[in-house]
């Protein structure tokens, strides 16, 4: 028997997790041996993101299987909302490992160390960035076929982690090879400042669900036009919408012939929010149905979106 769809995207989820806490786990260990045998400050900032990756990638698998739960009697829409919860606790844990950063790069800066096997850290970078790269690719995969804020998160963590593996490739060449010793510290400040960007993505991410924002207004389009060719539909007004982890929710008002029977018009709107759900599969759809005669009587809020 075939998945269904949400199963599918629940499996795609759950192993997107897996695959970072992996990769995360690899890399931290390989990092933290680099950082040992060379003392460099880049290769420590690296090692830290890839450490605050593993943290980040073991919630975000906590937040994954707990949004992914059924909705139950206290949480009617369901559990999706984690996934922002998480975005916004790795995002905190974030900031806090750019701000470390920029502090002991700064002393390095200030203070500039020689650097040892400096060709040790650049392979250990290299292999890094393959490794990396091969996930991002996958995390990019499963992002587009189901929308997880969670999953969206873990992948700017792990674009933060090639930006700082290919700093660190910069650095330690600069510094070895070509004797800038104070290019070790300045590299380590500019991976914090990828850290903090990636930080501020993934704060507004989550709190744009949390205070449920919008959809875009290419899908808010989508979702008109989809009601409105539905045969029998006179106009479509007072659209809102929501997203909570990958679920969408989607209220709309549909006006209908006035003289309609009940009946009829209870099926009508069905066959409005089967339309709207052809096009938004993750969506949960009501559709309030109104007489003809609203077109003309109708004066909306201005807070009101239509």
């Amino acid at each position: 028997m075939s998945e269904t769809p949400a199963v599918s995207a629940a499996t795609l989820m759950q192993r997107a997790a897996l695959a970072a806490i992996v990769t995360a786990v690899s890399l931290a260990g390989i990092k933290l041996v680099a950082w040992w045998w060379t003392g460099s400050v880049a290769m420590l900032a690296s090692f830290a993101d890839s450490a605050l990756d593993l943290g980040a990638s073991g919630l975000n698998a906590l937040a994954i299987r707990a949004a992914l739960a059924p909705a139950d009697w206290e949480h009617r829409f369901g559990h999706g909302k984690t996934e922002a919860v998480a975005g916004l606790a790795q995002a905190a844990l974030m900031t806090g490992s750019a701000a470390f950063l920029i502090w002991e790069s700064i002393g390095r800066l200030l203070a500039p160390e020689p650097i040892s096997n400096g060709a040790l850290g650049v392979g250990i970078a290299v292999v890094s960035i393959a490794a990396t790269l091969a996930l991002t690719l996958y995390q990019r995969h499963v992002i587009r076929a189901t929308g997880s804020l969670a999953v969206s998160a873990d992948h700017l963590h792990y674009v933060t982690d090639l930006a700082s593996n290919a700093a660190v490739v910069v650095a330690l060449g600069l510094a070895v090879w070509l004797g800038l010793a104070w290019a070790d510290g300045a590299f380590g400040i500019l991976i914090a400042a990828v850290i903090g960007w990636s930080a501020f993505s993934i704060a507004r991410q989550s709190l744009d669900q949390i205070l449920d924002r919008e959809l875009p207004e290419e899908d808010r389009a989508r979702i008109k036009a989809a009601a409105a060719a539905v045969p029998g539909v006179l106009d479509v007004h007072d659209l809102r919408t929501r997203q909570s982890g990958t679920q969408v929710f989607i209220q709309l008002h549909a006006v209908f012939d006035g003289a309609m029977s009940l009946e009829d018009a209870h099926a009508l709107s069905d066959r409005v929010e089967d339309a709207v759900s052809l096009a938004f599969p993750n969506a949960e759809v009501l559709v309030h149905s109104d007489p003809s005669t609203v077109l003309e009587a109708r004066r909306p809020l201005a807070f009101v979106s239509t």
